[in-house]
């Protein structure tokens, strides 16, 4: 409070405290402090349910079941606290203001971009800003076509299946590489468009390695200002691609013996050193570990050709299954 503080004597008579500091000029003054003791004493409506409010636990249980990330789960928790705030905002009779949510994911494969764009879009759904909550993941091929005209048809039709969801077009900075006269920024432009056209009815995610993605933004000024929240999905480390690999082969009902375990940290570490582009992260694990149950398979039928395996060995992932080359 601006206003003076008034304290009673000890005769009863009201007299100015020591602590008054501002002094009442005018009776328009006077009437807009005794408006606004008012205002700060009279209770706020009570504030209804916010709409998916009883099921962020729902979405924060999924948010825990991936390794690391936790700048990620960080943001999306600051995007509940905002919608959940708004409400009660809405209900004290408040400002609201309108939010973009349109979005940059920057990662290598493999590190959850995909995985998180679909998280996004149930949070928007439970918490009401959008009315479906599904998600359209396109590429290039998807919105580009073969002659004039035909790319901003598809990539309307696109963002129309979008509307009430998340349009997430992967490798994004694809459709810039072709230059002016390529196809590419037409879908560029009709993209933006939409943006504006529909502008609370769907949310675009693009997606696409973190230096790709700054060149793409680079070659329209007005692209960057379109997605204010910009999200960075650093590479695993080793320890977390270990955790990564043990987690996928426990939801199979699998698990690696500890040889196995030091066997494909020593490989990880090698192939992360000398790997030539991008390493794809998650999705190369588990290449691997659905590669070693395949082998595990062939392995079981020869030495058990005329029995069964126990359980445990039904379930164990021994060093000689976990092979790979190049190309895994």
């Amino acid at each position: 409070m601006n206003g003076p503080v008034i304290s009673g004597t000890k005769n009863g008579n009201a007299r100015p405290s020591r602590q008054i500091n501002v002094v009442l000029r005018s009776h328009e003054a006077a009437a807009a402090v005794a408006a606004a003791q008012a205002a700060e004493s009279e209770p706020l409506p009570a504030v209804k349910p916010l709409p998916g409010g009883d099921h962020y636990a729902e979405i924060q249980k999924e948010l825990e079941t991936m390794v690391g990330m936790e700048n990620v789960k960080s943001l999306i928790y600051e995007i509940y606290a905002l919608l959940h705030v708004s409400r009660m905002r809405a209900e004290a009779g408040l400002a609201g203001g309108s939010h973009v949510y349109h979005m940059i994911f920057k990662g290598n494969p493999g590190t959850g971009k995909t995985t998180i764009a679909r998280i996004v879009a149930k949070l928007f759904q439970k918490m009401g800003v959008l009315s479906k909550g599904h998600l359209i993941e396109v590429e290039r091929a998807d919105l580009v076509g073969e002659y004039i005209g035909h790319t901003a048809q598809k990539t309307r039709d696109l963002v129309k299946k979008a509307l009430g969801g998340v349009l997430f077009v992967d490798e994004a900075y694809s459709l810039a590489r072709g230059g002016e006269k390529d196809f590419g920024k037409e879908a560029i432009d009709t993209l933006v468009k939409a943006m504006e056209d529909q502008r609370n009815q769907f949310i675009l995610i693009l997606a696409g390695y973190p230096a790709e993605i700054e060149r793409f933004l680079l070659t329209n000024p007005g692209l960057p200002s379109r997605f204010p929240i910009q999200i960075d999905f650093p590479d695993y480390t080793i320890d977390q691609l270990i955790q990564i690999a043990e987690q996928m082969a426990k939801e199979r009902d699998y698990y690696m013996l500890p040889q196995a375990v030091f066997k494909l940290r020593q490989h990880l570490m090698q192939e992360k050193s000398a790997s030539l582009y991008a390493f794809s992260n998650a999705r190369y694990v588990r290449n691997i570990i659905e590669k070693s149950i395949r082998h595990q398979a062939v392995r079981l039928l020869g030495q058990y050709s005329s029995g069964v395996p126990g359980r445990q060995e039904l379930m164990s992932l021994r060093p000689e299954d976990l092979k790979w080359d190049a190309k895994t």
